[in-house]
């Protein structure tokens, strides 16, 4: 007797579990019940599931009766012809779709020629395994998992073609590659997904050699007169806005150019970009500083003489303007309406990135890299027939990582370069290495993708031979230009007097517990002293009673104890003003802070 439970469920028993389960798979191949339902049986407890409920990953198979699949090439034919389509394959019982439970009881075949009595399911592809983002990297039964998974991850982060109306939108951050390619080494995804739709790389020349030690540590090297020609340039979009809110009392916001009488007027020369209605025009060049939308709000506080003569109170500058280290250009203007029917301007603001030194690239098998220098073409090496690699990338970065398919696509894009074709490299159906070199010995360069290469400063042949070919490589939108931060003094907060945090509010970088450490490892001791002090204060101790006390300016300014007053001897304490708040605060839970005071002498 097997018990069965639906949906968790228990709902009964059943004689013969294993008849029963047939049953209802006959049952759901036909039609007769619904396709959503799965059947599991433990054979260890003798229960059987019946999963219907939602929230349950689920995938196709093909199903196999007698070693011999029941999807036909007549199916395929039909297919092909639109005679049929996915749903019918899915009515007719030919394929079905298991979820995790009811897979356990399958053995489902990789390929169609392991098929045998014995199995139960074929896979409709092998690449079946991987999601649509990993199936993009070419070659992926070459590497290890990780590195799928970082490649994948890597390509989510690119800059390329992301919306064809990018021009209309006002998204937060968003980047254009300016010469987006559709790549040589392409798989099946990429054709499926439209992806010469929204390409988001460059096939580049690459080779695979050291350069001064400018690449080191995953470091990679660009030509310079590559990037001159507009290799992996693109534009940063960023959107200002500013609305009129409402007040109560009837008072509101007043997008225009604030007048002189305004409290917290700024200068002529910060508005000088605004128009009439007090809003930029298009393609004005601004920098830090400089107003974008003019704006003006009415005062914070009214007294009661103002609340009934509203005219003569002062109306004070709220206008945006750009933040520290900002600059770009204003590429598009929108007057709209907020949800609650206030006026709303919008502000796109672009700015051309040119790739620099800290940029990052990355090939599609998880290779990431920082660019080290922009090498000028006379000091570039190059190859016999006078090709310049775009880009050098560092040997060492694929030992220790294991990534033969970046090796592989260099030959492969090589290939299809030279051949003016697409080379497909889809995971586990991919063309296969040793046609790849054959082809490339009949293009009459070496089978091993290596060529003799010149030193581009002394002429001299070089002995080694050098692995070259093209990729695809891709520009990443983690740029040196938006993270780049220092800062000598600034503003502070107000509760604990130490440095503002974060690049747009001028904040300082932050010292901790193990970055002292690295200081003092390193000799520069010292250094803590001038680090550590960001928020020093000089408070007043009473000698007595250990508290704080005050300076009373009716006496000059002399110090005074809070219990005792002139009567105690005061001392000067220094020490960090966070301290002194934390002894504030425990002053206010009625707690007694008392410190006692040594001499250091």
């Amino acid at each position: 007797m097997a018990e069965v439970y639906l949906n968790s469920k228990f709902i009964g028993t059943v004689d013969n579990a294993t008849h029963f389960i047939e049953e209802i798979k006959d049952f759901r191949r036909k039609g007769a019940l619904s396709e959503e339902v799965n059947v599991y049986y433990n054979e260890l407890s003798n229960e059987v599931y019946l999963n219907a409920d939602g929230g349950r990953a689920r995938r196709p198979l093909i199903i196999v009766r007698e070693g011999k699949p029941l999807l036909t090439e007549k199916h395929l034919k039909q297919l092909e012809e639109n005679e049929i389509t996915w749903i019918d394959l899915i009515r007719q019982g030919v394929i079905e779709y298991l979820d995790a439970a009811e897979e356990e009881n399958t053995l489902i075949a990789f390929n169609e020629e392991d098929l045998t009595p014995e199995y139960t399911h074929l896979e409709i592809t092998k690449g079946s395994i991987c999601g649509m983002a990993t199936s993009l990297v070419p070659f992926g039964n070459y590497m290890p998992s990780q590195r799928l998974i970082i490649g994948s991850k890597n390509q989510k982060q690119a800059l390329g073609f992301y919306a064809s109306n990018y021009h209309l939108r006002m998204d937060m951050d968003s980047n254009i590659l300016h010469y987006p390619h559709f790549p040589v080494v392409k798989t099946k995804i990429h054709d499926i997904s439209d992806y010469d739709q929204h390409p988001s790389g460059q096939n580049m020349v690459v080779a695979v050699m050291c350069y001064d030690g400018y690449n080191m540590e995953d470091g990679v090297i660009l030509g310079k007169a590559s990037v001159e020609r507009g290799l992996a340039r693109s534009t940063y979009f960023r959107p200002v806005d500013a609305q009129e809110l409402r007040y109560s009392g009837g008072l509101i916001d007043e997008i225009s150019i604030p007048d002189k009488d305004v409290k917290g007027y700024r200068s002529e020369q910060d508005y000088r970009f605004l128009e009439e209605d007090g809003i930029i025009h298009p393609e004005a060049k601004v920098n830090e500083g400089d107003v974008i939308i003019g704006r003006t709000s009415p005062p914070r506080f009214l007294s009661s003489m103002d609340e009934y003569n509203l005219s003569a109170a002062t109306r004070r500058e709220s206008s945006v303007n750009l933040k520290h280290g900002e600059s770009g250009v204003a590429d598009f203007v929108v007057i709209s309406e907020n949800e609650e029917g206030n006026k709303l301007v919008q502000v796109r603001l672009r700015e051309e990135r040119t790739p620099e030194i800290g940029d990052k690239f990355t090939s599609r098998h998880g290779q990431k890299g920082v660019t080290g220098i922009l090498v000028p073409p006379q000091d570039l090496p190059f190859s016999e027939n006078g090709i310049v690699p775009d880009l050098i990338f560092t040997p060492h970065g694929v030992s220790s990582r294991m990534t033969v398919s970046h090796l592989i696509e260099l030959i492969g894009g090589k290939v299809g370069a030279l051949a003016g074709r697409f080379v497909d490299g889809t995971l586990f159906e991919g063309e296969t290495e040793e046609a790849l070199r054959k082809e490339l010995l009949t293009l009459g360069f070496k089978e091993d993708g290596t060529e003799a290469f010149y030193d581009g400063r002394t002429g001299k042949k070089m002995l080694a031979k050098i692995y070259v070919g093209n990729m695809y490589y891709l520009r990443l939108r983690h740029m040196v230009a938006n993270k780049m931060q220092s800062r000598a003094r600034g503003p502070i907060q107000l509760l604990t007097r130490q440095p503002t945090e974060g690049k747009a509010k001028e904040g300082g970088l932050r010292l901790g517990e193990m970055e002292k450490d690295t200081f003092i490892a390193h000799g520069a001791s010292l250094l803590l002293k001038e680090r550590f002090d960001s928020d020093r204060t000089i408070v007043p101790i009473c000698e007595q009673s250990g508290m704080m006390g005050f300076y009373d300016a009716q006496k000059n300014g002399k110090s005074v104890s809070p219990i005792h007053g002139d009567n105690s001897e005061m001392s000067n304490i220094e020490m960090s003003y966070a301290f002194k708040l934390l002894l504030d605060e425990i002053r206010t839970l009625g707690i007694y802070t008392q410190l006692n005071l040594k001499s250091k002498y």
